[in-house]
């Protein structure tokens, strides 16, 4: 599929967030877990959300879905799977690792891999983490790296992890530890990537009863006394998914107003409203939704995007219209991402005329003209909506591919319908 984006100036819009992919994994698999039902109320059926709803299925759990819900019966902690079980979670690495730990619950050892680049992304810190807690962990291919087959007890105890290169790996032990034999205290070394996602899964966790005791990003002790209960979640609107419609009214000028999200949100991509604010926009957040306005030049800002790393992209896009150079930090991590989203970024922007250089953790973007061209985004849903921002800046701007945004935002293309005609 390939889209042509045509250049707008002053857009008027307004749209729904769609449900956050993050809250809906976590909740998935704490449902999942529960002992009960569980009802997901507005979640995000998109690809990877599916993916977590097939893999539940193969470990046993039943999960009806519904357009606008998703009822779970819980295992209680203990999954039921035949001798053999292999988790497919193709690109979507939210599910392999939050599912690696999980899994070790089951009654028979699981292989959880995926697709060539998922092989690609490490995870050995997890691994390591996981036998400290007692596990038995193989690698089927490459070490450090999926396939991966994991197998309990989930005896518990202490561990120690590297939280620098995701923060999913500490998460992924956080949602299995409530069910260990012993409490897990685990310590995280490193800066954290991207802290915020540490909050949501704790947040998810204690609103499914788990008891969690933390010394900030340092030490999280769970209680293994204290499991998920099933009852009704409602997962909120996704920050991420709406700063591609908050970067059209920053990129083409005019106004734009997301619905359903929430204003106090533990979600760190809310950090983006505030760089928009620092490059000139104007936003307001009310009853009806939050509202980003802008009319005239964008400023260039130094930022620290280290806790927002899936609007880092879409930050690049009004960086490239900015008037002055943009310096964005704290963006390591995003070399492991669905494509290597750094050096991605920066060739594709290229590729339309920008003046941009990187190195390890920080990316520079300076004024320069820009024109159209076809980019391939590599089959990175986040690259795909960030650059079609981009284009309706610019005009002539064609996606190849563009169907991997159903990744994470199936609707995407069908919300800026209004913007493209």
């Amino acid at each position: 599929m390939k889209v042509t984006l045509p250049q707008r100036r002053g857009v008027d819009l307004t749209v729904a967030a769609p449900p956050s992919k993050s809250y809906t994994h976590r909740a998935l698999i704490a449902a999942a877990l529960a002992r009960g039902t569980s009802m997901i109320v507005h979640p995000l059926i998109a690809d990877d959300t599916n993916l977590t709803m097939a893999a539940l299925r193969k470990l046993g759990v039943p999960v009806e879905a519904e357009p606008h819900s998703v009822t779970i019966e819980g295992c209680d902690g203990a999954f039921s799977c035949p001798p053999g079980t292999v988790l497919d979670l193709d690109n979507s690495g939210t599910s392999l690792r939050l599912l690696a730990s999980a899994a070790m619950l089951a009654d028979h050892p699981v292989t959880l891999t995926g697709s060539a680049r998922m092989q690609e992304r490490p995870l050995g810190p997890l691994a390591d983490a996981l036998v400290a807690l007692g596990g038995r962990v193989s690698f089927e291919k490459k070490t450090g790296f999926p396939p991966i087959t994991v197998r309990g007890p989930l005896a518990g105890g202490s561990a120690t992890i590297d939280g620098s290169a995701s923060s999913q790996f500490a998460s992924s032990i956080l949602m299995a530890a409530p069910w260990a034999e012993h409490e897990v205290a685990l310590s995280i070394t490193g800066t954290p990537a991207s802290q915020s996602y540490l909050d949501i899964t704790a947040g998810v966790m204690t609103d499914f009863g788990a008891v969690i005791r933390r010394e900030g990003y340092r030490r999280f002790e769970v209680s293994n006394k204290d499991y998920y209960t099933g009852h009704t979640y409602v997962i909120e609107g996704d920050y991420s998914s709406a700063s591609y419609f908050f970067a059209l009214a920053a990129i083409c000028g005019g106004n734009v107003t997301v619905t359903g999200l929430n204003p106090e949100s533990m979600q760190g991509d809310r950090l983006f409203l505030t760089a928009l604010r620092k490059m000139g926009c104007h936003v307001t957040s009310g009853h009806n939704g939050v509202t980003v306005e802008h009319e005239g030049p964008l400023t260039g800002i130094t930022i620290d995007m280290s806790s927002a790393p899936d609007t880092v992209q879409t930050l690049c896009m009004v960086a490239a219209v900015a008037k002055t150079p943009t310096v964005i930090t704290g963006i390591s991590h995003l070399k492991y991402k669905e494509s290597d989203r750094i050096t991605v970024t920066a060739e594709r922007l290229k590729q339309l005329g920008a003046a941009v250089n990187t190195d390890d953790d920080r990316i520079i973007i300076r004024p320069a003209p820009l024109h159209g061209g076809t980019i391939d985004p590599a089959n990175d849903h986040r690259t795909a909506m960030s650059f079609a921002v981009l284009g309706f800046g610019i005009g002539g701007v064609s996606i190849t591919g563009a169907e991997c945004v159903n990744k994470s935002y199936p609707g995407f293309w069908d919300a800026l319908a209004e913007v493209m005609e």
